[in-house]
Parts: C-alpha cells; structure tokens; sequence
C-alpha cells in the first residue's frame, strides 16, 4: 500500500477545532483538501503530520500555535484616522479591509473598534496565538 512522501499531491478531510473545541475550519461538508506535501501550500506541521500515511487512515495532531500562524503582535493592532478609509466606506466592527504589505504582498486588517475620528485595525491572523488541533482523514495520493 502506497504512503504520503514529500512532493506527492494528496487530497485529505480534515477538521479543525481550538482547545475548546470550537471548529475553526472543516472540509467533511465538500470536496476534499487537495496539496501538494512539501510545496509551502500549508502550515508547517500540516505537511509533516501526512507524510507516511496510507489512503483511509485518520490521524489527530496538534500544531502550535509557533508552527502555524504565529503569536499575536500588538503592533499589528493600530488606530488611523477614518480619512484613511476607502472613499464612502462606513466602517463597521467585524469588516474587513485588505491592503498591500511592502513587497506586495496582501495582508487582511479587521476593524476591531469604530471612533467618531479613529478607526482600530488589527492585523493579525485570527487564528494567531491559538493552538490548532486537526483531524485528517487521507483520501488520496496523486
């Protein structure tokens, strides 16, 4: 029976759940995961956990939250003032907003908090500071 070696594309189930148990992401109600092993498609420890397994086996980890999407920083949380909005945007707690980091790469800030002259956005990844706990099922090896 074939197993998962690094550059092999693999399709997988999975679930993902918080220490309390809350699922942050789950592909059990469509198409499976599909990825590349090795390719830097995903967090560190998710290419790791598949490697070696076989078509229908299930596996549990854990990846902390170092290995995944970091600890949480606070100077990616800062105040500009509304000016600095989108032209008509009408900022709300909960939305989003998406800008260029340098080099070009994109990086999604959430409005934490809504002041009549200042808006608060937060940089960080939602997941950041959280351990992630994973259950995988392998679907396939291509």
């Amino acid at each position: 029976m074939s197993k998962v070696k690094n550059d092999d594309s693999v399709k997988v189930h999975y679930t993902g759940t918080l220490e309390d148990g809350t699922v942050f992401d789950s592909s059990r109600e469509s198409d499976p995961l599909e990825f590349k092993v090795g390719g830097g498609e995903m967090i560190k420890g998710f290419d790791e956990a598949v490697v070696g397994m076989a078509i229908g086996e299930s596996k549990k980890f854990t990846i902390a939250a170092d290995d995944a999407y970091g600890q949480r920083r606070d100077e990616m949380v800062f105040q500009i003032e509304r000016s600095q909005l989108p032209e008509g945007m009408e900022p709300e707690v909960g939305h989003h907003l998406q800008t260029e980091a340098e080099g070009g790469h994109p990086v999604v800030l959430e409005i934490v908090a809504v002041e009549e002259t200042n808006v608060t956005l937060d940089g960080n990844h939602p997941l950041a500071g959280k351990d992630l706990n994973f259950d995988i099922e392998l679907m396939g090896i291509n």
